[in-house]
Formats: C-alpha cells, structure tokens, sequence
C-alpha cells in the first residue's frame, strides 16, 4: 500500500473547508490536517451565539451561478420543503423542493429568502439598486430626480477614463447618484476616497450593475422575458442556513472529520519551510505557547497573504514589502436587542411585528459612523429567541485594527452603534435597548490600493512554489463573493488530484465579468 500524500490547510473558512472537504470526497490517497487560528468555523462567515440569538457577520446571502457549488450547498443543506414559521404564519410564498426537510422539524436546512436591501438616506428609504419606482421620484423629490437623469445622459455620452473607482461609478450612475449613493458610502468603508482606490474593485463587485442593466430588468419583469438574465445584485431570491451561514461550515467541519480529515482548532500558521528546490517541506504552527512543525506534500493556504509571506523565510525584498504592504479593511459589529424599531413599514411586505423587511440596509448619512444594519429576523426566524416580540439588529462599522473604533470597549463602542441609532431613528429610545454583543474581525475585506498595484510581482512569485496553492478571499486578497471563494478551492483540487502546477485557473476564478454565468 502506498503512503498517503500529506495536505495542509490553512484557514477553516469557507475556501480552507471546501478545500479539504472536496480533497477527502474526492480521493483516498491524501491525509488532510486544517490549522484554524480560531475556534470557530466559517472566518467571516461564521455565525455568533448569543443567549439563543444569532448574529451573521457581514450578511451572506447564499446565490451562485455555478452549478457545481449549487449541488453542493444542496448536499451539504438540503432546500426546504416546506414554509419556515414566519413564511407559514404570514402566508407568504416561497419556493419549496418537492420531498425536501421541514424547516420547523429539522436544523439542516436551506430556506429560500426574498431579497431586500435598501439604502438609507436623509432618513428615507431607496432601493438598492436604485430603482424607477413612484417612491423613488417622491423621496428624490422632481428636481433632484430630473438632475440625476440628466446627469447619467451625460455620463452614457462623455465616458471618463476607469482610472479610478469615482470614475468608474460616475460612468455608471451618473454623477449625481454617484455622490449622493456611492461616495460617502465607499468612504466610510474603505477609509479612502473612491478616486483614490483601484477601479478593480468595482468591476470585482459591481460587476454588470448600471443604470442600463437596472433598466433592461425591468423591462424583463415588464414582458416576462424567460431566462431573462440578472445581475448577483438584482436578485430576488437567494438562500439562507437555517441557523446562519456559520451552520454550514460546521456541517463541512463534521463531515471533514468523517472522511478522516483532522482539524486543529487555535492553531496559528507560524512558519513555512521550504527546501533548495523551492517546495514547502512543512507548517510551523503555534498552539498554547508551543511551536509544532507539520510536513506536508501540499499547503492550500487560505490566510491572508501578508501573513503568508511574513511566516516565510528567505523572501526577496521586493515581494516581501508588497506583501507587508497590502491593505485591509477590518470590521465591528454590534447586535442590538430591542421590542420593536422606530422604522415604518411602508412596504407591501408582511413581517412579523411588521418590521421593515429589509435583510440589510445601507447608511448613507455623513453624521454617523455607522455603515450598515442587518435586521436578523428577516435573514432567518431561528435567528432570533424570540422572533414574535423582539428585533436583533446588526449595526456595522468599518475601521483599521489600532484605529480609534477597534481600540473601544464593547461597552464604549455598543454605547455609539446604539446611540447612533437613536440619532437617525432606527429606535425611538436607546432605553428601549433589551441586550447587546459586541463582535470584531480582522482583516475582513482586502483592500485594492497602496502595494496592491504590484500585487502581480507577488502573485507570480507565490505561484513558483509547486506545492503552495493559495485561495479564497485573504488566500488571493481578492474581493471574492462566497460562491468565488470556494471556486478557487474547487480548481486548487482538481490541480492537485491532476498533477498540474500552473495555477493560473485558480487564480482566474471570478476575474472575468462573465464568469460561469450559464450553464
């Protein structure tokens, strides 16, 4: 019997999980071993307990255009077949899979969800994207909205140079829209101002949304255009874990360890050692003080790649400054306990407590630090203790570990989120507040300026290591949506189960604005 080939993953988010699970799933030549730095599952996707009510970091809606990861989120949770309780109370419809589990009488479950963010701003509610609605026009009032048209035509006719990300809005929504919908917005997130960040970015989130696609959706809904074409951020509908995203990385994790996959909880990649010809010969990790070396054939790394590259020795100096340069964005949340919001819902949408039904919204308000909010009730009912006479509210801010936001107190900081909405009026009277919990995560968006514009120096110099297969989000520092993430451990599989050492496949997952959009 031949040896078993060793594989080390690093990261137990959703790229690190998928690697492994798809590795052990797909082969029983390979002993996998996943290095977690926490002791949680998921990184940024996994999903906070507190006293039964459940916090999702960041908002995750679950919808793909890739059939592959489509069957796999079936496998892993199986679509409802039947109405959860606030869809079954409220007579709502949603989509149901004949034969599949009753979200009322079983955990492992996909709902399906309907879709709503809005952006908040002067106090009122917009849609997001920026729809053509009678509301609209009334909460733009006619003068502003005849300002927003003619500045879009302007924009459809002189294109500006995609140099920056301003520009590249501004050709797509016009200047108008773009400073009172984009600017502040990406400000606040970033910690920069949008002529000051990489064009990339916006085709890496954006994608096909422009005022013109908002406008061909429409007149799809208008002539009920089959296979009519959306863009990720029109979607209606999409998928959620009954009990958040983070359920379904600890389904992956307990399905890893029953294909014999071992998982090292706490355990911080430290050190990466490599031979004369170039190849990783083991992890250093660290765990309760003490320094453990792990060989191994192959590394799937999915920690952030300025901490790849520190943990190596005997890199170039020019490699080793893009990576020390690299920037990220991290983030804080607060979850606010309250009997009811000061928000009315003005929309046609039943909800429990008729709150608004909005999954999250965009603060779009220069006199708050806030970002966004999510209302949990409406990403899921088994989210919240109890659904009926409370909303669990996730305010979130944006800001740089060190910086003034991440050095408060829970208390402090809880203190200003629900201050703040008191401020714009998302609850009448911070007394009303039941409970709170305070959540940070460090580098959780990479950010596309400073080293970044050399970031292809790197990359190529990463990509000489034959066994170091880099993936997900911090894996690639590539602002990748869920799906994309555990693409790029999809190929970094099927590259080593083949023998292939270009990577380029990897790399390329969601590069392409077309990419796996149809079948």
């Amino acid at each position: 019997m031949s040896k078993k080939e060793t594989v080390v993953v690093i990261g137990a988010g959703p790229a690190g999980l998928t690697a492994a699970y798809e590795l052990l799933d797909k082969s029983k030549d390979y002993e996998v071993t996943i290095l977690e730095e926490s002791n949680t599952f998921g990184g940024i996707s996994r999903t906070v307990n507190h006293k039964g009510n459940r916090m999702d970091m960041g908002g995750h809606r679950f919808f793909s255009k890739v059939p592959e990861v489509n069957e796999w989120w079936e496998k892993m949770l199986p679509t409802q077949g039947a109405l959860p309780y606030d869809d079954k109370k409220l007579k709502r419809k949603s989509t149901l899979k004949k034969g599949g589990p009753n979200p009322e009488k079983t955990d492992r479950v996909m709902l399906r969800r309907n879709r709503l963010s809005r952006i908040f701003f002067n106090q009122k509610f917009f849609d997001y994207p920026v729809s053509l609605k009678g509301s609209t026009i009334k909460n733009m009032g006619i003068g502003t909205t005849f300002v927003v048209g003619c500045s879009y035509m302007k924009s459809a006719v002189h294109k500006l140079p995609e140099d920056s990300l301003e520009n590249f809005y501004i050709n797509r929504f016009g200047k108008k829209l773009y400073s009172m919908f984009f600017e502040n917005y990406t400000e606040n997130l970033w910690g920069r101002h949008p002529r000051e960040i990489s064009a990339e970015w916006g085709a890496q989130r954006v994608k096909g949304l422009s005022i013109s696609a908002i406008l061909k959706d429409i007149f799809g809904k208008v002539v009920k255009k089959k296979n009519r074409k959306v863009e990720t951020s029109l979607i209606e509908e999409f998928a959620y874990p009954k009990l958040g995203p983070g359920q379904l990385w600890e389904i992956t994790a307990k399905e890893i360890k029953k294909k014999g996959g071992n998982i090292i909880m706490k355990a911080k990649a430290v050190g990466i050692k490599r031979n004369k010809n170039n190849e990783i010969t083991g992890v250093v990790y660290e765990k309760d003080g003490k320094k453990t070396t792990l060989k191994c054939d192959y590394v799937i790394s999915s920690m952030p790649i300025k901490d790849l590259v520190t943990a190596m020795e005997n890199v170039p100096k020019k490699e080793a400054k893009i990576a020390a340069g690299l920037p990220y964005r991290d983030y804080m949340t607060v979850g606010v306990l309250t009997p009811k919001l000061a928000l009315k819902n003005e929309t046609k949408i039943k909800t429990l407590g008729n709150i608004v039904p909005d999954n999250w919204v965009y603060v779009h308000d220069k006199s708050v630090k806030m970002g966004r909010f999510q209302i949990f009730n409406n990403w899921s009912p088994y989210l919240v203790k109890d659904v009926e006479h409370t909303a669990w509210v996730g305010l979130e801010y944006f800001c740089n570990e060190g910086d003034e936001l991440w050095s408060m107190t829970d208390k402090e900081f809880a203190k200003l989120g629900i201050g703040e909405m008191e401020k714009i009026n998302i609850i009448a009277d911070k007394k009303d507040v039941l409970d709170y919990h305070v959540e940070r995560v460090k580098k959780a968006y990479p950010a596309y300026f400073d080293t970044y514009d050399n970031f292809d120096v790197l990359k190529n110099y990463l990509n000489k290591i034959p066994n170091l297969f880099c993936v997900g989000r911090n894996g690639q520092h590539h602002y990748n949506n869920l799906d994309h993430s555990m693409c790029t451990s999809f190929e970094a599989v099927k590259n080593i189960l083949s023998g292939t050492i270009d990577k380029e496949n990897v790399w390329n997952v969601n590069t392409e604005k077309e990419y796996h959009e149809s079948k």
